[in-house]
């Protein structure tokens, strides 16, 4: 995603004349702090191998692990939802403190170093998560009306770059997991750091709303908000279960550890130029065809990737990649869909709202591909995501954005 592809795609969807000055560069600025935010998402699905032999882990026991974020997050978003933090605090101020509240408890496991005190650390590390990703998005927002689809996959990309790094710290020198935990946390303190200091609000932003709980009821009475957030569960249904099993999946593909989280952040990575595809794409047509076409392909790759665990590891790549484009592509698009469907001053609570509903199902599917997998195959493992995007593209077709 260079600057110059950044800047000729704000000029087709809105001039040089019509864009924000210093819109472009807010558009990088937040997306590399996002990359580095999120870095402490997947730290220990990136390390679970070591930490399984350290901690003698069971398959239920590595689920919690990877699934104690997942709660965590949600209970953050729904509480702050609740208080409509979003709507109150400036964006990149809650940023910044859910980035340091995420490094400091991601970097406690290091001296914990033990099972149970790293799932309550991993709980409160989703919990602190919570106030990056939707202000994230909102600040965005505050950036773009034109062209807001492009903008928005740009920062989901960033996401999917960010939750994929830690498999790339693993994989170029098979790290020690404290290195690669310590690693992460740092990353994700510097990117709230660099959106906090470095960045600022634009032209579309909305002032700091006092706490009113008829915006919950205001926002769930909305149909376009409804449908939208139909998709996102569908979408979430596969996500999560995806990028949390994609190493373990590659673990039984490739030879050794590091070609696996190789792999790995490759196919989740790739993830990053889907959504500015997507975003691309959605700018041009509807919102919710450009999303309904990635899940349609999304699904179709579920359904068959784990079925080729014993395929020549370079085609079992080529079609992981191809699923990783995919699986993410739509994200933004329910976020977008949110941003332009509900009021202004309710944006930031309705983003976290949909996030927070969206997250309890990636505790669900999280858990059972490896249980289908030990009873089954990786074939039927993956194959239970399906149903999310199938019905996700049915309800984009069904909205009118």
């Amino acid at each position: 995603m260079s600057r110059s592809t950044i800047e000729e795609a704000d000029a087709r969807a809105g001039g040089d004349a019509d864009r924000p000055a210093g819109q472009g560069r807010e558009l990088r600025l937040l997306a590399v702090a996002l990359v580095l935010a999120m870095s402490t998402w997947f730290s220990t699905a990136a390390v679970l191998g070591q930490l399984t032999a350290a901690w003698d882990l069971g398959s239920t026991a590595k689920s919690w692990l990877i699934i104690a974020l997942q709660i965590g997050f949600v209970v953050g978003a729904a509480g702050s939802s609740l208080a409509n933090l979003a709507d109150r605090i400036a964006p990149r101020r809650l940023m910044l403190i859910g980035t340091t509240g995420a490094a400091i408890a991601n970097a406690a496991i290091i001296p914990l170093n033990a099972y149970g005190p790293a799932l309550v650390a991993r709980f409160m590390t989703g919990v602190f998560l919570a106030a990056v990703y939707p202000p994230a998005l909102k600040a965005m927002s505050s950036w773009y009306r034109a062209g807001r689809g492009y903008a928005l996959g740009v920062m989901i990309g960033a996401l999917t770059l960010g939750s994929a790094l830690p498999h790339l710290i693993n994989g170029i020198g098979e790290l020690d997991w404290q290195v690669v935990i310590g690693a992460t946390s740092a990353l994700t303190l510097v990117g709230g750091l660099l959106a906090e200091r470095l960045g600022s609000e634009g032209p579309y932003a909305t002032a700091a709303a006092p706490f009113d709980p008829a915006k919950l009821r205001s926002v769930v009475n909305n149909r376009e908000f409804r449908l939208a957030s139909l998709g996102y569960f569908g979408h979430m249904w596969e996500l999560y279960a995806m990028w949390a099993w994609i190493a373990a999946f590659y673990g039984d593909v490739f030879i050794n550890q590091r070609s696996a989280s190789i792999a790995a952040f490759g196919t989740i990575g790739i993830g990053a130029f889907g959504c500015v595809y997507v975003g691309s794409l959605s700018d041009r047509q509807k919102r919710s065809t450009a999303a309904g076409l990635a899940m349609r392909w999304s699904a179709l790759a579920s359904m068959v990737t784990g079925f080729l665990v014993s395929a020549p590891p370079a085609f079992v790549l080529m079609v992981g990649l191809v699923w990783g484009f995919w699986v993410v592509a739509d994200s933004a698009q329910f976020s977008t869909i949110v941003t332009e469907v509900v009021e202004p001053e309710s944006v930031g609570t309705a983003l976290t709202l949909q996030l927070a509903l969206g997250f309890v199902l990636t505790v669900l599917t999280i858990f059972l591909v490896p249980v289908v997998r030990d009873a089954s195959n990786w074939g039927f493992a993956f194959m239970l995501l399906a149903p999310g995007p199938i019905v996700g593209a049915f309800a984009m077709r069904a909205s009118t954005t």
